[in-house]
């Protein structure tokens, strides 16, 4: 059982990364489709940065830079180039994917991936007293600190959305943005804000994912994570609630899904368990969605 929850932890960390980088766009009513190409970016470049230097500080700053210049080019095409969020989004996947196949051909020589023969260990959090802990603790016992970071990132972005002026003018600015204006409060410099956080989140997701999980970049390593993170928000409603409850049922399934690895059933099945849950998951909130709005229209008919 501890392995198990130990699995789903580190399966569900860099999806639930991806949800809030999502949930606070989306808050400013960006839908952040780019997410995907963000985590991708970060993890390729943790890998090379971690190789060259044998510095972990260097490899994870580099992530971070990464995927903030990944989400800077997103912003500045969709709030100054007034391009489709969702169009742009797909062009940054896109972009990602091709550059990183790119440079693993030029500079690497190996299109396969890119597999140091020594990496140096992302920080773990390791101590005696968590095994104490009834159920999650072993599961705790041993995660990078990124782990502990998203956990920890769920309570600080309830914190920034709900009780702060920054957090005020972004859902402002996302719910009217006449209104807004009207408040005096800058929407492009708002929403621009949101994107590069989104960015700084992608960035410890697709570190996680190389750095903390597989210590070696393949292409298209990050496997529509980024869209289940998507999905997640979408399901949790884009509150940091939400998505980390969604994130975990899709980390959940994902661990089952390597657990079942082993067995007779089908190995295809088993690799899409997450994103059939992201499927489910999303009918029903949509059903949901739909009810009430049914049940609205009957009340001003009624009204």
């Amino acid at each position: 059982m501890n392995q198990f929850l130990y699995a789903a932890l580190l399966s569900t960390t860099p999806v639930l990364l991806a949800a809030l980088a999502a949930m606070f766009t989306q808050q400013a009513n960006i839908l952040n489709v780019a997410v995907e190409g963000m985590m991708l970016t970060a993890a390729f470049v943790a890998i090379a940065v971690g190789q060259a230097t044998g510095s972990v500080a260097a490899a994870l700053l580099a992530a971070l830079a990464a995927g903030l210049l990944m989400a800077l080019v997103f912003g500045v095409v969709t709030l100054i180039l007034h391009a489709d969020p969702l169009v742009a989004g797909l062009g940054i996947n896109l972009l990602a994917a091709g550059v990183t196949v790119f440079l693993l051909e030029r500079v690497y020589h190996n299109p396969g991936g890119l597999r140091p023969d020594s990496f140096p260990d992302l920080w773990r959090v390791e101590a005696d007293w968590l095994g104490a802990v009834p159920v999650i603790g072993p599961a705790l016992n041993g995660q990078s600190v990124i782990v502990y970071l998203a956990i920890l990132l769920v309570p600080v972005s309830s914190i920034i959305l709900y009780r702060t002026p920054l957090g005020y003018a972004l859902r402002a600015a996302g719910e009217d943005e006449a209104a807004a204006r009207a408040a005096g409060i800058n929407v492009p410099r708002v929403r621009l804000v949101a994107v590069l956080f989104s960015g700084v989140l992608g960035g410890l997701a697709g570190a996680q994912l190389s750095m903390a999980t597989l210590h070696f970049f393949l292409p298209d390593m990050t496997s529509g994570r980024g869209f289940l993170g998507l999905a997640a928000m979408l399901f949790g409603g884009a509150t940091p609630g939400g998505a980390v409850a969604a994130s975990a049922l899709f980390g959940v399934a994902g661990a089952a899904g390597d657990r079942l690895q082993s067995g007779a059933i089908p190995n295809q099945f088993v690799l899409a368990l997450p994103y059939l849950a992201a499927i489910v998951a999303l009918s029903l909130s949509k059903a949901g969605v739909l009810r009430r709005v049914r049940a609205l229209r009957k009340v001003k008919a009624i009204a």
